[in-house]
């Protein structure tokens, strides 16, 4: 995951030495990071997760967060890097740091977790797209040492064979756990001897593999593995997030079972907003950000509360837009608002008044909010 981001919340930083680097394809390359021993603990981390680096590209001091590869069990910090453009950030980290230089990383972060089942028959299935492997790749190497009774399947797009990244790794999973994880590659730009694995990973997809490779299970007669499947993985660009996540669900996958990632901004909702709310004018807001008050007024309650904010160029911290990065956490101290969708809180913190800005609606005339929670 690649995001050049504000951070909203205060980040602490370490100093890490690049112990590795690796060039994957043309526009993609690895770092592995050394952590100092007295660092161990602050750099333990969850499948899934990624890390903040800041660094200088272009004179300018840039933050940009990555996605770690490597499992924990692994105990290293492995990333998986795209290079967009040659004129970009990440081109200037490529080309400025080496084996032995020290980057500026913050502790693990984000909420593209799983839960581990150690005891439990599961199955799970991986959607990604590119770079966005990374963090599904964690999982899977997780998952596979630590879950025995898990089976896995990862259907892995990309542009091409040649831009297809990590294949050794995953092929070397896929022969080491053979009877538990089986790997399907499809190409959008690039004829395949199957038409089968020829094309984009959306809902018209979903529906073949539904039917021609997720149909007949083996452990139950009466049912596909489709039907077994307990959670749904799904890392790459926003359209193809959305998509594939509408198409689970309409699947019969529930909504909390479908955990996606963005490596990119997305600005629309992943799920239709299927509640309508009446009309509210002149809302009045006032907002804690890194220590600052702010009042401002909204003409109506018909956007949300992030968006209307950013429109009148508030410096409100944001990423996504899409309720799954988490930046634009608030608090609610005053007033009623009305969360549409959440792939990032926990019922607990819902429970304690926070929302994401970016997916809340306005349902009162005064709302008071505090970015400055933690």
């Amino acid at each position: 995951m690649e995001q050049q981001i504000y951070k909203g919340k205060l980040t602490q930083f370490h100093r890490l030495k690049i112990a590795k680097k690796e060039d994957l394809t043309k526009n993609t390359f690895s770092l592995e990071l050394e952590i100092p021993e007295d660092l161990k603990d602050d750099f333990t981390f969850e499948a899934g997760q990624f890390v903040s680096i800041k660094f200088n590209a272009e004179g300018k001091e840039v933050i940009n967060d990555y996605s770690m590869t490597s499992a924990p069990y692994e105990e290293k910090i492995c990333l998986g890097i795209k290079v967009n453009s040659q004129k970009g950030a990440t081109a200037e980290l490529y080309k400025n740091y080496q084996v032995g230089d020290e980057l500026l990383v913050s502790k693990p972060n984000g909420r593209f977790t799983l839960v581990s089942k150690p005891h439990e028959f599961r199955t799970i299935v991986g959607f990604a797209a590119g770079i966005g492997i990374t963090p599904i790749l964690s999982h899977f190497k997780n998952i596979l040492h630590t879950e025995p009774r898990t089976r896995l399947f990862l259907f892995f797009g990309n542009k091409s064979s040649e831009e297809l990244v990590y294949r050794d790794i995953l092929d070397n999973l896929a022969k080491k756990y053979q009877n538990r994880l089986q790997i399907f590659y499809f190409y959008s730009q690039e004829k395949t001897a199957d038409q089968f694995f020829y094309g984009r990973l959306d809902d018209k997809k979903l529906n073949l593999i539904i039917n021609q490779i997720l149909h007949l299970d083996d452990t139950d007669e009466e049912s596909t593995i489709w039907d077994a499947v307990d959670e749904v993985l799904i890392c790459g660009k926003g359209e193809m997030i959305k998509t594939l996540a509408n198409a689970c669900y309409q699947h019969g996958i529930p909504k909390k079972n479908i955990h996606f990632e963005l490596f990119e901004e997305f600005n629309d909702d992943i799920y239709p907003v299927e509640k309508e709310f009446p009309l509210i004018e002149n809302v009045e807001i006032d907002f804690q950000l890194l220590g600052k008050n702010y009042h401002t007024l909204l003409s109506d309650n018909r956007e949300k509360i992030l968006q209307q904010l950013l429109f009148q160029k508030f410096p409100v911290p944001y990423s996504c837009k899409s309720g799954i990065c988490g930046s634009c956490e608030c608090t609610v101290e005053e007033g009623e608002v009305e969360l549409l969708e959440n792939e990032y809180l926990t019922e607990k913190e819902e429970a304690q008044g926070k929302i994401l800005a970016c997916m809340s609606i306005a349902k009162s005339k005064k709302i008071k909010l505090n970015f400055d929670f933690n």
